[in-house]
């Protein structure tokens, strides 16, 4: 029950992700394969900022949050490339895809260049637009367009964990002073 749960979590929060940068490049339904292969990209994706996080901020509350995004994601990692396993689901690209690679090599450009206070204050408001936009992806575009009832049910268990990556995300963004401007940081 829990692996399951876990393969959910992983499957959504991916797929959310992914979604979340991209609404607005997806010109057409994507497929299983495709929302797999935006789960993972989205997923490794946030593993990527996290890692960057532990290796620059100094704030013991942007750490935390930075490893609790690091354990979730390589667990929703595992259980998404399993799941995908198990349906027989092959991750396909796609154009989303690609345009979520494209956008967090240009955050993370970003973020590297920056240190100290301004860091994780850009770090903290890129996760919670991060969330936001994955939450209203997997609702409006993912689970709508997934044909495996597996695969929908997945990404809908994931749902209230994307909800406390959000909600841990906003208080963290709280104590540095919140954001002037959290639409700043979405793509």
């Amino acid at each position: 029950m829990k692996k399951l749960a876990n393969a959910g979590i992983t499957l959504a929060a991916t797929l959310l992700m992914s979604f979340a940068f991209t609404s607005s490049a997806v010109a057409q339904a994507p497929t299983d394969p495709q929302i797999v292969g935006i789960v993972l990209g989205a997923n490794q994706i946030d593993m990527d900022y996290a890692k960057l996080a532990l290796a620059k901020s100094k704030n013991k509350d942007v750490r935390d949050f930075a490893q609790q995004m690091s354990t979730d994601h390589a667990s929703l990692q595992k259980s998404v490339k399993d799941l995908g396993a198990k349906l027989n689901v092959t991750p396909a690209d796609s154009d989303t895809a690609k345009s979520l690679k494209q956008q967090a090599a240009d955050e993370t450009k970003k973020l590297k260049a920056l240190s100290g206070k301004e860091f994780d204050k850009a770090y903290i408001d890129n996760e919670v637009a991060y969330h936001q936009q994955v939450i209203d992806a997997v609702s409006k575009v993912l689970i709508p367009n997934a044909q495996n009832a597996e695969l929908k049910s997945a990404l809908t268990g994931a749902a209230p964990l994307f909800q406390g990556h959000l909600e841990h995300a906003q208080k963290v963004q709280a104590g540095l002073g919140g954001s002037s401007s959290a639409s700043a940081h979405q793509h």
